[in-house]
């Protein structure tokens, strides 16, 4: 079932402006998955990684960073692992305790590491931002898109350079695949 909620590039940008301060391409009235294909095509993955975090559902979203990172970090050791298993298990259990969880353990951790974005993208999906003023204020809805952003592209930084190119775009097209069809937990596909 398509998880696809915006019928053109432009609908998306319009949904989330801050997308538009993060890229270099201008929106059109193409249909969503076609301008991200086109992206990628073009080999505009910067583009294309903002695009597609912010195209896709929130948990879906986060759940297309975890795979990113795996498939971008050679070996993750234990001793930094907490945060994208954090991330992992709001994604299957998303309960608001797991999502608070993910949180707590992203901002105790290293903001400099793409595995502590991923745990800010689960932790940013719901709730409130802040209870301090009143009324309190909700998380803004674009605030998981831009972790997942900030940790797909840190981590491709990993990937060498002949190889980035070819690897961004395969994690591209999974995110396609997520938007075109959703995902399913057991197998962990989408």
């Amino acid at each position: 079932m398509s998880r696809v909620r915006f019928t053109t590039a432009r609908s998306v940008f319009e949904t989330f402006p801050e997308l538009a301060s993060k890229s270099t391409v201008s929106p059109t009235d193409e249909p969503a998955i076609v301008f991200l294909k086109n992206l990628s095509a073009r080999q505009k993955f910067e583009d294309a990684v903002a695009f597609c975090a912010h195209l896709l559902p929130r948990r879906e979203a986060v759940w297309w960073g975890c795979g990113s990172l795996r498939s971008f970090l050679p070996e993750i050791p234990a001793s930094r692992s907490a945060p994208l298993l954090a991330a992992e298990t709001w994604v299957q259990h998303p309960t608001d305790q797991n999502r608070l969880r993910a949180l707590q353990i992203a901002t105790g951790a290293d903001n400099s590491d793409c595995l502590t974005w991923l745990a800010f993208g689960a932790g940013w999906a719901g709730g409130m931002l802040t209870t301090a003023p009143s009324p309190p204020v909700p998380v803004p809805q674009y605030l998981t898109a831009r972790a997942v952003r900030v940790a797909v592209l840190l981590a491709a930084r990993h990937i060498a350079a002949p190889e980035r190119s070819a690897r961004l775009a395969s994690r591209v097209n999974e995110g396609i695949k997520l938007a075109e069809r959703g995902f399913d937990l057991a197998t962990g596909t989408g």
